[in-house]
C-alpha cells in the first residue's frame, strides 16, 4: 500500500481516525468526482472556486481561458491546493451538536505548470473530457487551433496529499439513547437522468451508445 509522506502541510490534525493517505485511496475518491474546489491568492486576496478537472497518475489538469486570473494566479506561484468532497449521507442525532455527515473528502496539494506543446495540451483536454465521460472525446468534432490557442492549460502534479472519510452511524451521548427521538441517516447520492437532447438537433441524429452507457452506470 503506498502511501502519501504525513507531513505539516497534508496532516489531518482533527479526527485523525477519519484520515487517510493511502494513494489509491485518494485516487478512487478523485476518480468519483469531476469539480474541485481550487484556492488560489488574487492581489492579496484569497479565492477558492470550483473547477472541472481530469486525472493522470499523479496529475491533475484545468483548463480556461488565456487571461483566466485564477489559472494566471497559480502559474505565478507555483503551488496549488484542491479539495474534491462527496456528500454521502445526513447523520441525524438525537442532538443538536451530533448531527453531522457522511462524506468522503480529497485534499491535494502540488506544482503548477502550463502546458506549452499543442500535443501535451490536446493530451490534457482528452483526459479532462474522459474524465468527465468515458468516450464522449471520439464522438465531437476536432478542436479548431484556434481554440486550442485560446485555451490556458494547467498541469498540477500531486506531490502530498490526504483524505478524511467519516462512514459511520449516529454516535450519541450514552444518556440520550432512552430519549423519544428519532435518529438515523439519510443516504445521498448524485444521479444521472435521463439525457435530454438539444430541440435543434438533426431528426436523425439519436443519443450516442456513451452517453446512454454513462446513464445507465449513473442512474
Amino acid at each position: 500500500m503506498k502511501e502519501y509522506q504525513k507531513s505539516p502541510l497534508n496532516r489531518v490534525k482533527r479526527g485523525q481516525i477519519r484520515a487517510s493517505y493511502d494513494v489509491e485511496k485518494i485516487n478512487s475518491i478523485l476518480d468519483a468526482g469531476f469539480v474541485g474546489f481550487v484556492n488560489y491568492i488574487f492581489e492579496g486576496k484569497p479565492i477558492t472556486i470550483p473547477m472541472g478537472y481530469g486525472r493522470n497518475k499523479d496529475k491533475i489538469y484545468l483548463h480556461g481561458s488565456n487571461a483566466n486570473r485564477m489559472l494566471t494566479s497559480l502559474l505565478k506561484t507555483k503551488e496549488i491546493s484542491m479539495t474534491v468532497m462527496h456528500l454521502d449521507g445526513l447523520v441525524l442525532a438525537r442532538s443538536g451538536l451530533h448531527h453531522s455527515v457522511n462524506y468522503r473528502s480529497a485534499t491535494l496539494f502540488g506544482s503548477v505548470k502550463k502546458l506549452e506543446n499543442d500535443e501535451e495540451k490536446e493530451a490534457a483536454l482528452l483526459c479532462f473530457m474522459e474524465h468527465m465521460m468515458k468516450g464522449r472525446w471520439d464522438g465531437i468534432r476536432p478542436m479548431h487551433q484556434k481554440e486550442l490557442d485560446r485555451t490556458l492549460v494547467v498541469e498540477m502534479t500531486i506531490e502530498t496529499a490526504s483524505a478524511k472519510i467519516r462512514d459511520v452511524g449516529v454516535q450519541d451521548e450514552p444518556e440520550d439513547y432512552d430519549l423519544d427521538v428519532w435518529a438515523g441517516i439519510v443516504p445521498i447520492k448524485q444521479v444521472a437522468e435521463y439525457p435530454i437532447s438539444d430541440p435543434v438537433l438533426k431528426e436523425s441524429i439519436e443519443i450516442p451508445s456513451h452517453v446512454l452507457d454513462y446513464y445507465h452506470q449513473n442512474k
